[in-house]
């Protein structure tokens, strides 16, 4: 397409990119603590630890906060704490309970917007902090936060994608960059029954059975994140940069490697992609088919021309180590 970046451009800037780097390393973490095997009935390595409870699943995600970024923006790290928890969640097709935090800070007067973003951000998606840990007299700002939540029996996973799943993106465009950072935010200042409504939408595709593979746009940014969808149900397939639903004016190369407040990756049969699309366009979530799952074991980027670029080959080596069973190709 015209204006795009060529194809091999856009696949280096996505295996150059820090999130991605820093979901590099979560390989070596499975393998020393023995976590990478395909015994478990729940594969490690998704948005949450789900552990089956009742007729459903606990889920149990948590999240951690660069310094720097605490340092530099403490109220939007605060109400991030509680907002890309709910993500996890919702990515597994859950909806939260509770969270609790960590919060390091050297003195209480740094520590307060922080703790001002996390009681905003609880208020505004309907989830309370019941407890955690504080110290005020640490060398720097940092902060962990960790959420509880529930799904019912059918979960979403990053291990059910199967060859012939089309590929769907669901993004919440309504936001602006958080500049210099690649936060795309769409949260902050938008009421909170739309934001609740809004990841409510997991669990419901998951409930009605239209879909059982997810994962949320993270620091890895969109196509970073698709990778380990990919890896995770051992499967390969390819992206079309141009059908990726972005916001007017913002570049793709750095949309790419934009983190969104709303964003979500799903894969599913083909003939339900215009009920899933339907739902979020019912939410004025902008969402679209842009891509496919196959057996290749080798993520590609393709233009309308059928040109492809190779992002990453699973057969060669690994990205974050995790992954659920073999699929009939």
């Amino acid at each position: 397409m015209s204006g795009l970046p060529d194809l091999d451009a856009l696949a280096e800037g996505v295996r150059r990119a820090r999130g991605l780097a820093h979901k590099r390393d979560i390989d070596a973490v499975m393998r020393r603590l023995g976590l990478a095997g395909r015994g478990a009935a729940i594969p490690v390595g998704d948005d949450c630890a789900a552990i089956p409870d009742g007729d459903g699943h606990l889920l149990v995600a948590v999240e951690g906060f660069l310094e720097g970024f605490v340092a530099a923006d403490p109220y939007f790290a605060g109400y991030c704490g509680i907002m890309v928890n709910l993500s996890d969640v919702a990515a597994m097709g859950g909806r939260p309970i509770a969270v609790v935090d960590a919060l390091w800070a050297r003195e209480q007067a740094e520590a307060d917007p922080v703790l001002a973003g996390l009681a905003v951000a609880a208020k505004l998606y309907g989830v309370p902090v019941v407890g955690g840990h504080s110290n005020t007299r640490a060398q720097a700002p940092n902060l962990a936060v960790a959420v509880l939540g529930r799904a019912g029996p059918r979960l979403l996973t990053s291990f059910d994608a199967v060859p012939g799943d089309c590929l769907i993106a669901a993004i919440d465009l309504r936001g602006r960059f958080r500049d210099p950072h690649p936060y795309w935010d769409a949260s902050t200042g938008a009421p909170g029954e739309r934001l609740r409504g809004d990841l409510d939408l997991l669990p419901g595709l998951a409930e009605d059975g239209l879909c059982r593979a997810a994962k949320d746009i993270s620091m890895a940014g969109l196509v970073g994140t698709a990778l380990m969808l990919l890896e995770g149900s051992r499967a390969g397939g390819w992206i079309d940069p141009a059908a990726i639903p972005r916001p007017e004016g913002v570049a793709l190369g750095r949309w790419l490697g934009a983190f969104p407040s709303f964003g979500f990756l799903l894969a599913a049969a083909p003939e339900r992609v215009p009920a899933i699309l339907a739902r979020f366009a019912g939410r004025g979530i902008a969402a679209a088919a842009i891509g496919g799952i196959d057996a290749s074991r080798v993520a590609r980027l393709r233009d309308a021309s059928g040109a492809e670029a190779v992002v990453w080959d699973f057969l060669a080596g690994p990205l974050i180590g995790c992954g659920g069973p073999e699929h009939a190709a």
